[in-house]
C-alpha cells in the first residue's frame, strides 16, 4: 500500500512539474497593471520632461 500511495504522489509531482502553462491570468494581471501604472506616471510626468528636456535645447543652442 505505501508503494502505491508513494507512487501516485511520484507521478502527480512529474505531473505538476512537467506543466508548463502556468498561470495565465495572473500574467495578464501583472501586464494590464504594469500597463496602467506606465500610463499615469507618463500622464502626470510628461510635461515636466518635456520642459525640461526643452530647456536642454535651448541651453544647448545658445552657444
Amino acid at each position: 500500500m505505501f508503494r502505491s500511495l508513494a507512487h501516485r504522489l511520484r507521478a502527480r509531482l512529474a505531473v505538476t512539474i512537467d506543466d508548463e502553462r502556468g498561470d495565465v491570468p495572473g500574467w495578464v494581471l501583472i501586464t494590464l497593471m504594469t500597463a496602467g501604472l506606465v500610463v499615469v506616471i507618463w500622464a502626470l510626468a510628461g510635461p515636466a520632461l518635456a520642459d525640461l528636456f526643452q530647456q536642454a535645447i535651448e541651453r544647448v543652442s545658445g552657444f
